[in-house]
C-alpha cells in the first residue's frame, strides 16, 4: 500500500516454553498497537495476552499488523478488550492483518472481540494462521455490519474478509452492502447483519469428531433463543478443521453461541475449564 498507510501500526509477539514449562511472551510494537498486560490464570503453562489498540478504530488508510509465533510446547491465548472498529473511510481502505505460526506441539487461542463494520467503511479482516505437526489452535470471528440499534444500516461499504489456516481451510469473500443477494437472499446472510466463526484445527486426524458434533448440536438446541448455527468436521491430508459458523441479529447472542460451544469442545480436546477468562467481563 505504499504511501496509501497513513497510521500503521505493527506488533508482533513471541511465545516459548522455558525450563520449566512457563509459557514466556516477547512482545515488540511499532505505532499505536500494543501488548497491554500478560495473565496467568490458569497457571503459567498457558499465557494469556491481552492486545490493544488505544485510538479505538480504523479509518481509511489506517492499517494494524500483527505478527504471532508460538514456539514448541508453548500455549498461547490472544484477545482484546474491546471491538475492532471499521470507520466510515475516505481515504481508502483500512486493513487488520494478523499471520500467526503455531510451532511443533504448541497451541494457540486467537479469541478477540467482535469486529464492527460501520457504514461506508472500505476494510480488510485477513487472519492467516499456520500449524506445525502435532500443533491445534481455536480462533473465532464476530463480524457485525452496521449499527442497527443505532440506527445505522449497512447500506454502503465494504469488507473483505479472509479468514485461513495453511493447507487446511479457507473462507475469502467480500461482504458488499450493494450485494443484496448476499445480505438478504436464502442461501445469504438471509437479512441478518451479524456472522459468527468458530474454528479448531490441528495437524492430523481428530478421533471422535462425529460424535463432538453431536454434543455440539444437542448443547445449542438446549439454549433458548440461539440464533442459527451449522457445524462440520473438515478432514485432510493436512489435519482436521472443527467449523461452525452463526448468522444473528445481536453480537451478543451469537458471541455466547461461539462461547457455549467453544467452551465444550475446549474441555473434550484439551482437557482444559471451557471458562471465558475475566477480560471478557470487564
Amino acid at each position: 500500500m505504499g504511501d496509501a498507510v497513513r497510521w500503521p501500526a505493527r506488533l508482533t509477539l513471541s511465545a516459548a516454553r522455558d525450563g520449566a514449562g512457563a509459557t514466556r511472551v516477547h512482545a515488540r510494537h511499532d505505532g499505536p498497537l500494543r501488548l497491554l498486560k500478560t495473565l496467568y490464570p490458569e497457571g503459567a503453562g498457558i499465557a494469556h495476552a491481552v492486545l490493544v489498540h488505544p485510538p479505538g478504530g480504523l479509518v481509511g488508510g489506517d492499517r494494524l499488523d500483527v505478527q504471532i509465533d508460538v514456539q514448541a510446547g508453548a500455549h498461547l491465548f490472544v484477545t482484546t478488550p474491546a471491538a475492532t472498529r471499521f470507520y466510515r473511510s475516505n481515504a481508502g481502505e483500512a486493513a487488520q492483518v494478523v499471520h500467526a505460526s503455531v510451532g511443533e506441539g504448541a497451541r494457540l487461542e486467537w479469541l478477540p472481540q467482535e469486529t464492527l463494520a460501520y457504514p461506508r467503511c472500505i476494510a480488510r479482516n485477513e487472519v492467516r494462521l499456520s500449524l506445525a505437526p502435532g500443533a491445534s489452535l481455536f480462533a473465532t470471528e464476530v463480524l457485525g455490519l452496521g449499527l442497527p440499534a443505532a440506527g445505522q444500516p449497512f447500506d454502503a461499504g465494504r469488507l473483505l474478509q479472509h479468514l485461513e489456516i495453511t493447507g487446511q481451510w479457507l473462507d475469502r469473500g467480500w461482504l458488499d452492502a450493494s450485494d443484496k443477494a448476499l445480505l438478504d437472499g436464502p442461501c445469504g446472510l438471509a437479512g441478518h447483519r451479524v456472522l459468527g466463526t468458530l474454528v479448531y484445527a490441528q495437524a492430523g486426524a481428530l478421533a471422535g469428531a462425529e460424535a463432538l458434533l453431536d454434543n455440539s448440536r444437542a448443547l445449542l438446541a438446549e439454549a433458548p433463543d440461539m440464533p442459527y448455527s451449522g457445524i462440520t468436521h473438515l478432514a485432510g491430508p493436512r489435519g482436521a478443521v472443527l467449523l461452525m459458523r452463526v448468522v444473528g441479529d445481536e453480537v451478543e447472542a451469537v458471541t455466547l453461541a461461539l462461547r457455549r460451544v467453544r467452551a465444550l469442545w475446549r474441555e473434550r480436546l484439551w482437557n482444559l475449564p471451557g471458562n471465558d477468562p475475566r477480560i471478557w467481563a470487564t
